[in-house]
């Protein structure tokens, strides 16, 4: 997600202050995705140079949070397009479980179906821990719920594809050769002279 645009989002609300801006953000995400101080600085200088963002200049607020920002024309048709945009994923194929295991199949001793294993055990963690977390979610946390019932449904499919990738590797492995006797050995066994003494 652009930062960018929830800040604009947040904005379209209703004005804040920086610091206000990071603890809405962070309450819009269920705390899923920290920010610091300095990166919601950053974007805002970013938005107040593209004309998105102006400072409130009103002289009558006191709040003691900081100088608040409000959105300007320009912001709130930026946001309204992002608004009609699909999400497309930029990191597709980038996945580092992805990446890591693909490269585990083409490197000689890597035991891949170990690393499965192992991740799916990480990942059931994952989902216990987020499934806690749901139940305990108040009825009134929309966003929570939201959040958490994407973070489970990853869950899940991360374990799909992990048993998929298990079997489609277990298919694909060659059955070990069967080993080839020795003729000489076996010819050896079956000579009649084999044991006579010299």
């Amino acid at each position: 997600m652009s930062v960018k645009h929830a800040m604009l989002a947040l904005l379209a609300a209703q004005p804040s202050s920086t610091y206000q801006l990071r603890k809405r953000f962070e309450a819009s995400t269920a705390q899923s995705w920290p920010l610091n101080i300095g990166q919601v600085s950053t974007t805002l200088q970013r938005l107040e140079r593209d004309g998105h963002v102006v400072r409130d200049e009103e002289p009558h607020r006191s709040d003691t949070t900081g100088q608040p920002w409000r959105l300007t024309a320009t912001g709130h048709a930026e946001l309204a397009a992002w608004w009609e945009r699909p999400v497309i994923s930029e990191q597709r194929g980038r996945d580092e479980l992805v990446v890591k295991l693909m490269l585990a199949t083409i490197t000689p001793g890597v035991n891949v179906l170990a690393m499965i294993q192992s991740q799916r055990a990480a990942t059931q963690r994952d989902m216990h821990d987020l499934t806690r977390l749901r139940r305990e979610v108040g009825t009134d946390d929309l966003v929570g719920r939201l959040v958490l019932d994407h973070h489970i449904f990853v869950a899940e499919a991360e374990l799909r594809w992990l048993d998929d990738v298990e079997g489609t590797l277990e298919q694909s492995v060659p059955p070990a050769p069967a080993s080839t006797p020795d003729p000489f050995k076996e010819a050896t066994r079956q000579s009649p002279y084999s044991g006579a003494a010299q």
